[in-house]
C-alpha cells in the first residue's frame, strides 16, 4: 500500500491585513511538525502543497520542497464571507460590526458558519461552487495516489477544506460531514489516507499529538 499524509498549514495570520502568512506561533508548529515527522522516520518519495504561501511556509520550516498542485488550494473564504454579506467587501466595516458584538472571534465564527451553509446549499456569487470545489480537491488526492508506487509516501501540505472534503468522501458522509469537520481541523494536524487495491482508505484525521497542548489552534 502506498500512504499519502494531508497536512493542513500552520497557523496563518488570522485577523491581520495578510491573512495568507504564518504567525509566529504558525512557524513554531510547522518546526515542531517537521521534528515530529523526521523522528517517526518519515521520508516522503513526494511533497506536494496547494498554491498559497502558508502552505509553502508550512512545508519549507517542516523541511521539505514541495511541488504545487493547485487541487490543494483552500476555497475563497473572503468570497464566501462577501456572498453572504456585501457590506464585508470592506474590512473595516467587517471588523467594526464584529467587534460591537462584544466577542468578535464567536461573531466572526458564526457568521462564516452560515456563510459557508448559504456556499454549500449552491446560492450565487461564487466563481468556484461548492461541489466543484470537492470535485477538485477529491481529484487531487486521487490524482497523486496515481503517482505512488506501492510502499511509497507522499506528504501534502494543504487547507482544512480539502483535507475535510477527502475525508467527508471516503467516509461517505457527505455535505452534512463536511461543515462539521472543516471548522475543527487543526493547524498542522496530520491525516492519513492510504492507497491500495480496495481504493483509498481513511485510517486517521486530525492527529496533532506533535503540538502538546501549548502550540495548539485551529485558526
Amino acid at each position: 500500500m502506498a500512504v499519502i499524509y494531508l497536512i493542513r498549514h500552520a497557523q496563518a495570520s488570522f485577523g491581520a491585513r495578510d491573512y495568507d502568512k504564518l504567525s509566529a506561533l504558525g512557524e513554531q508548529q510547522a518546526r515542531r511538525l517537521g521534528e515530529a515527522l523526521a523522528t517517526q522516520g518519515i521520508k516522503p518519495d513526494l511533497v506536494l502543497s496547494g498554491s498559497m504561501r502558508r502552505h509553502e511556509q508550512t512545508a519549507t520550516l517542516a523541511g521539505f520542497s514541495p511541488e504545487v498542485d493547485h487541487g490543494y488550494d483552500e476555497f475563497d473564504h473572503e468570497q464566501v464571507i462577501i456572498a453572504h454579506k456585501p457590506a464585508y467587501r470592506i474590512r473595516p466595516v467587517m471588523l467594526a460590526d464584529l467587534a460591537r458584538t462584544g466577542n468578535p472571534k464567536r461573531a466572526f465564527q458564526d457568521m462564516f458558519a452560515a456563510a459557508t451553509q448559504r456556499w454549500i446549499a449552491g446560492g450565487d456569487g461564487y466563481t468556484e461552487s461548492f461541489q466543484a470545489f470537492c470535485d477538485r480537491s477529491d481529484a487531487a488526492v486521487r490524482r497523486t495516489a496515481e503517482r505512488l508506487g506501492k510502499g511509497q509516501t507522499a506528504a501534502v501540505f494543504t487547507s482544512g477544506g480539502p483535507i475535510s472534503v477527502v475525508v467527508s468522501r471516503l467516509l461517505s458522509g457527505g455535505d452534512g460531514l463536511w461543515a462539521k469537520l472543516n471548522p475543527v481541523t487543526i493547524n498542522t494536524a496530520v491525516t492519513k489516507v492510504v492507497s491500495g487495491s480496495s481504493g483509498l482508505t481513511v485510517v486517521s484525521y486530525n492527529e496533532h499529538l506533535h503540538l502538546g497542548s501549548e502550540l495548539l489552534s485551529y485558526r
